[in-house]
């Protein structure tokens, strides 16, 4: 926050003690630097019986950019989001002039984001804009749930896989953790619309639900998921041209991560982590590990590559529907058994391997197990 020079105190002083002069209060408040995240609801000032409401520069952007549906995009005709970039008052106008475009997304981290921010930036301020546009986000992200539980990666924007349930990326996981928090009234969520706490614990208890309804089932097996699910069959649906219908050893971590947050799991969650963390064990490439390295023969001059190296282990992000066998697809759509055959555009700009498991299987998982096996315990 800025330092108050001395002429600005003398002004607001006197300001100050004119009795009902309202104009020249506001216009000695004008003089203040502006009071940014780290200013806490002590710090407003009153002035005729209203509140001045200190401002948090980052978050008075998020409401510029808030679409009158209540969510935010990623991006604006393809340049990402930049809370940190300066927001003339040109782009300012043409923004807000934008609000109706229908190009509201939980995907990239986008409207979580905001309103996890936003909510702290009320708890911090008490500018009571910042709490009413947190809780149009989570009126948007309750309104944009399918009836099945699952989130759709874009609403109202139904073209494409937009539609489709989409655990890519976490999405649909993020979602979920928020909601939850709100339904607990937990830390920042506590000072915001109590009323919201009923709706948020049913989407939750749906979104669990999709979540059970959409893990594969492979020959009688129960497996992990697919980065995105058919909305009305609920079974691996393709998205881009190199996201195919597929076992994903990336997004199934997040989701089980989130079934294990769940307080007093149901034998149905707890039969589901179980199955899941298995097929991640299956499934590891032990000794090996993916490596970017510098590679000048490359059209991009980089390279990822998957190597034998003693102690290693990796996951392919993308596994067979029926065999389980790591599948690598580029732009062409066509599936590869090994990450060097597709083209190197692809491999230097999207992950297909790493360790994401790693630390649900080994620390993570154990943990729980114990816990829930101690409870089981005390019961009998």
């Amino acid at each position: 926050m800025g330092e108050v020079s001395p002429a600005d105190a003398q002004h607001l002083t006197v300001a100050l003690r004119g009795p009902g002069n309202v104009p020249a209060m506001q216009a000695a408040v004008n003089r203040l630097p502006v009071i940014r995240h780290a200013a806490s609801a002590s710090e407003t000032l009153k002035m005729g019986g209203k509140l001045a409401e200190t401002i948090d520069t980052t978050a008075e952007k998020m409401l510029v950019y808030q679409r009158s549906i209540g969510g935010w995009p990623k991006a604006v005709k393809e340049k990402k989001v930049d809370y940190k970039a300066p927001l003339s008052a040109a782009l300012k106008a043409a923004t807000l002039a934008d609000g109706n475009r229908k190009d509201a997304t939980i995907d990239n981290n986008a409207t979580t984001r905001e309103i996890e921010y936003l909510a702290k930036a009320y708890k911090a301020t008490g500018n009571a804009a910042y709490r009413q546009s947190a809780e149009k986000g989570i009126r948007y992200l309750l309104k944009m749930q399918h009836k099945n539980g699952g989130f759709p990666q874009f609403y109202p924007d139904s073209s494409g896989y937009r539609a489709q349930i989409t655990y890519n990326d976490n999405a649909m996981v993020r979602v979920l953790t928020l909601l939850k928090a709100v339904a607990e009234g937990k830390a920042d969520y506590a000072a915001l619309d109590q009323s919201l706490a009923p709706a948020a614990r049913q989407a939750v208890e749906r979104g669990v639900s999709c979540i059970l309804k959409t893990q594969y089932v492979q020959r009688g097996k129960l497996t992990a998921w697919c980065a995105q699910h058919d909305r009305r069959t609920l079974l691996p649906v393709k998205a881009r041209a190199f996201e195919l219908a597929s076992l994903s050893g990336m997004e199934s971590v997040g989701i089980v991560q989130f079934l294990m947050s769940l307080d007093n799991p149901s034998p149905e969650v707890r039969k589901s982590i179980e199955a899941a963390v298995a097929w991640l064990q299956q499934v590891k490439m032990d000794g090996f590990v993916m490596k970017e390295i510098v590679d000048a023969s490359q059209p991009s001059g980089r390279d990822r590559v998957i190597v034998p190296e003693a102690g290693g282990v990796v996951w392919a992000r993308f596994y067979d529907l029926e065999t389980n066998q790591p599948i690598y697809v580029g732009r062409d759509g066509q599936k590869h058994s090994k990450l060097s055959e597709i083209e190197n555009e692809r491999r230097a700009g999207y992950v297909y391997a790493s360790n994401w498991p790693q630390k649900l299987l080994t620390k993570d998982y154990p943990k729980w197990q114990q816990k829930w096996e101690k409870k089981a315990e005390s019961k009998i």
